[in-house]
């Protein structure tokens, strides 16, 4: 008991309130606020690299389920497509249309998506990293956002190295 005392009058201190009961309220009031905050996250890269599968993958959704994100061995995404998240219903995820096709070319690609008004990117590869996913890459740098690289289908890959060791 000694020991949170001097915790308490360090929060209380922090909190710039002058009892337990107010700086509770302010750090509720400042959690409630967090929480709300909407958060636009762009899910982007090249065409066909699975940016439709790691968004229902995110919402714990098959392909085949209701309010799946459309996949296909073509280009399914053709217009950025939002998708709320299961449990956060302040975060969207965005599918954007893949980089580098024919509609969405490298050079008018973040123009075309509205690359500004997302707040953070999620760059997937199903490859190496390409010149297109360094485009975009210090693209998002330049506007002062973050980004994760993803990659996937390494499993396409793990498999095909399997096979060419059995040959």
């Amino acid at each position: 008991m000694a020991s949170e005392v001097p915790d308490t009058n360090a929060a209380l201190q922090a909190s710039g309130e002058s009892t337990l009961k107010k700086a509770t309220e302010k750090a509720q009031k400042q959690i409630d606020q967090l929480f709300n905050i909407p958060l636009h996250i762009a899910v982007t890269g090249e065409s066909g690299t699975g940016k439709s599968s790691f968004i229902n993958a995110i919402r714990d959704l098959d392909s085949d389920d209701e309010g799946a994100a459309k996949t296909g061995v073509t280009e399914t995404t053709t217009d950025p497509t939002p998708y709320k998240h299961p449990t956060m219903p302040n975060v969207t995820l965005w599918d954007l249309p893949g980089i580098g096709s024919p509609k969405y070319t490298a050079k008018n690609y973040c123009k075309q998506v509205q690359f500004k008004v997302y707040d953070f990117f999620i760059i997937i590869s199903s490859e190496r990293f390409k010149e297109n996913d360094i485009m975009l890459a210090k693209e998002i740098k330049k506007r002062k956002k973050l980004f994760y690289f993803v990659r996937s289908k390494i499993d396409n890959d793990i498999r095909a190295e399997e096979t060419e060791k059995e040959l």
